[in-house]
């Protein structure tokens, strides 16, 4: 008798819609007492749907983040880097220590520093200014880590290999949404987890024979995908994964529902 089989669900994170003022107002009332803005109304709103849903890695946060980031920056001014870089990381951390009430064992996503935007006007050097954006990155992901959060999602439009190199961490995880071989290269240089959508699959299947990969993540799974990637690999070593853009109710409950295959 064949079986029906759950394969493992990932979050990488979401990208909540921004609430009219009545519906901010109404959520900061319920959060009186406790440090909140739109940016943890967002949070909270990435990571309900997912518990609620069952993922079995949820994971809060989103490129929305990227202005809680520079608001917590020191030295820049108007998305521009006016002297030496800086953190105070007294935000990040609330919001990391938020999220770990809500759901223990959470990730949290955020931009990638390539994504921040800032123009350096005060390093003048790429290599100096790359290594202080890296290092500043440390620092949150590190303050964040001690409040609770188990690891990040950097959120790319590009893989970068100085960032890669920079910020390469067993609890860091490189999410490109629509990779490229030659970029999937070189993140395989430094991870061995990776996503793909259903387009680039056989990409990556092709690049088990060049690069130890010990999971392959695949986004928005769909019975023929699940299909090509079990032709491959074992079970253990296939995931479903998910990064919400919009109805996230429905999103994260459809991930786990196709997230299966049989045996």
């Amino acid at each position: 008798m064949k079986k029906r089989l759950k394969l493992a669900t990932r979050a990488f994170g979401a990208e909540p819609v921004r609430p009219d003022i009545a519906v901010l107002a109404e959520w900061i009332a319920v959060n009186r007492g406790t440090t909140a803005d739109i940016i943890t109304y967002l949070l909270d709103q990435s990571l309900a749907p997912q518990v609620s849903a069952g993922i079995l890695a949820p994971c809060s946060g989103g490129r929305f983040y990227k202005n809680r980031i520079i608001a917590s920056l020191l030295g820049v001014k108007e998305g521009k880097a006016t002297d030496e870089i800086g953190l105070d990381s007294r935000a990040v951390s609330e919001d990391a220590a938020h999220i770990i009430v809500h759901k223990k064992g959470a990730w949290f996503a955020m931009p990638a520093p390539h994504l921040l935007g800032i123009t350096d006007m005060f390093y003048h050097d790429e290599s100096e200014w790359h290594d202080a954006i890296a290092g500043t990155y440390r620092t949150i992901m590190r303050s964040m880590r001690d409040a609770g959060i188990s690891g990040h999602v950097l959120i790319c439009d590009a893989l970068s290999e100085p960032e890669i190199t920079a910020l390469s961490h067993p609890k860091v995880f490189f999410f490109q949404p629509k990779p490229d071989r030659a970029g999937l290269s070189c993140l395989l240089e430094h991870q061995h987890e990776v996503v793909v959508s259903r387009k680039t699959l056989d990409t990556v299947l092709d690049l088990t024979n060049e690069f130890d990969i010990r999971k392959v993540i695949i986004m928005d799974p769909d019975e023929d995908s699940i299909s090509r990637a079990l032709s491959c690999l074992d079970p253990d070593h296939i995931s479903a994964g998910g990064y919400c853009l919009d109805r996230c109710e429905t999103y994260w409950k459809n991930l786990v529902e196709t997230a299966v295959y049989t045996i």
